[in-house]
């Protein structure tokens, strides 16, 4: 079930209706309709999964009570490694099993042996990666005495199959999303309107940008060998901003849905092409799970308190394995070494949170150098985002190769194809009216709301009615 589906504009309203009108007398009749419509919205990708979630939920609940009772550190970190093998073992199977054996199958191979991998042939549960963060994150906290165990099956529940959140995050903490899931909640006019801005808000970055610029991106990815030097900056140019429309739109969605039900969620972008260099960046895009590696990998590791080389190893560890929590590809992996290789010359002169105030221009030379950094933040990142997109190493090589190689920069492609130059023109569009609204959580709010959203509305549905384009990006990781 997409969040741009006509079953989802059905399944909300009659969720959202018994929520408030039928099943709002406590808090546990508010969580418990929530996990009901949290089990039947993941059942409807593959509901033989369902029970792997199930699963999951229990062991962390169980391991997380136990750690909290041990009367010994040898029974604590027994219960708290368990939890962590049998989660990170579960997601290793599933999503990492088949690349690792078809990886060490090619290197034997290269060194004169036979291999034979056997692989396994099986679905990747939609949501994994989310929904097995949220409860390492928990039972990680337990461990360390930051929060207390959870008894309410119901409420942790709740916690770890929140459906707004289920299939693609933002990837939440305990500290943050249980203390508002124990409490009963009173509807909110105002928070409830707040969150229809942002779901509408959420389906135009989903439906009309991302779902267009995905059209074109796709056709030009395909065929990059046959396409010239333009074409190929603007097929990462569109790619750029179907991956940021496609996963932010779902973020803002997944926010917006929540706050009909009272339920605040951490805000996962801040208007990340908007960045003057890598490192904020990565402070404004998917902002959870860059904080989740932060707090549960970077710092355990000693973060930036070692020495220099330390440091260095810490931020290729951080990036490489962001990396590789994205997809079993090897392209993934080089995505986060480049990112790793932009980040390191901030950290070697420690100027890595220099950019974390608020961007303001005026008519200096100040301001062109702001610019530029923006400018040169997006090209930097455009020419990474090819290796996320590349279906090989090798294709994401020849593709930036033949930008510097083929040297023609005619208009072929904007010649060639339907609706080009408008969609250049609606990319930016859509570029001013964030950068116009970057200090907001999303546009449509505020004066002339109504006609902002009228607009809004009709825009997707209008694209909307043509767009074959549904998935979501994400939903694969």
């Amino acid at each position: 079930m997409f969040f741009n589906s006509l079953a989802f504009a059905i399944f909300l309203p009659i969720v959202f209706f018994l929520y408030w009108f039928v099943f709002n007398k406590t808090k546990s009749t508010q969580n418990a309709l929530l996990i009901i419509a949290s089990y039947y919205f993941y059942s409807c990708w593959d509901w033989r999964f369902l029970f792997l979630l199930v699963f999951s939920t229990f062991l962390d609940y169980y391991t997380g009570i136990q750690i909290e009772n041990s009367d010994s550190d040898k029974k604590r970190k027994f219960w708290f490694w368990l939890s962590i093998i049998v989660n990170l073992g579960f997601l290793g199977i599933f999503k990492y099993y088949n690349f690792f054996a078809a990886s060490f199958a090619e290197m034997f191979t290269s060194l004169g042996f036979k291999a034979s991998p056997i692989l396994i042939e099986v679905i990747l549960p939609v949501g994994i990666s989310f929904y097995t963060f949220h409860g390492l994150s928990y039972v990680i906290d337990i461990y360390y005495k930051r929060i207390k165990a959870e008894h309410n099956f119901v409420d942790y529940s709740l916690f770890v199959s929140y459906f707004p959140l289920l299939v693609a995050g933002p990837i939440e903490r305990a500290t943050h999303l249980l203390p508002q899931v124990k409490i009963k909640r009173e509807f909110n006019a105002e928070t409830a309107k707040e969150g229809v801005y942002q779901i509408v808000w959420g389906l135009v970055k989903k439906v009309v940008i991302a779902d267009t610029c995905a059209v074109y991106a796709n056709a030009i990815f395909d065929n990059y060998s046959s396409v010239n030097s333009l074409s190929l900056v603007l097929g990462a140019v569109y790619f750029a901003f179907q991956i940021y429309g496609d996963f932010s739109g779902y973020s803002d969605i997944a926010l917006g849905v929540s706050k009909l039900f009272g339920l605040d969620l951490l805000r996962n972008f801040n208007y990340p092409y908007f960045s003057r260099d890598i490192a904020e960046f990565w402070r404004r895009w998917h902002i959870s799970l860059s904080s989740w590696f932060r707090d549960y990998l970077y710092i355990p590791l000693g973060g930036s308190k070692g020495g220099l080389w330390m440091k260095i190893r810490n931020t290729f560890i951080i990036f490489i394995v962001s990396g590789f929590w994205h997809g079993a590809n090897w392209t993934y992996i080089v995505w986060g070494f480049i990112n790793a290789v932009y980040f390191l010359p901030l950290l070697l002169s420690d100027s890595n949170r220099n950019n974390i105030d608020a961007i303001v221009l005026k008519w200096n030379l100040d301001s062109v150098k702001v610019l530029f950094s923006i400018l040169t933040t997006f090209l930097l990142t455009c020419i990474a985002w090819v290796f996320f997109r590349a279906r090989t190493i090798s294709d994401a090589f020849l593709y930036l190769k033949r930008i510097i190689t083929n040297r023609d920069f005619g208009l072929q492609y904007l010649d060639n194809e339907r609706y080009n130059y408008e969609i250049i023109l609606m990319i930016a569009v859509f570029v001013l009216v964030e950068w116009y609204n970057r200090t907001k959580v999303e546009p449509l709010s505020g004066k002339r709301s109504l006609l902002k959203m009228a607009l809004a509305i009709t825009a997707v549905i209008a694209f909307g009615t043509y767009s074959d384009y549904k998935e979501f990006i994400y939903f694969q990781f």
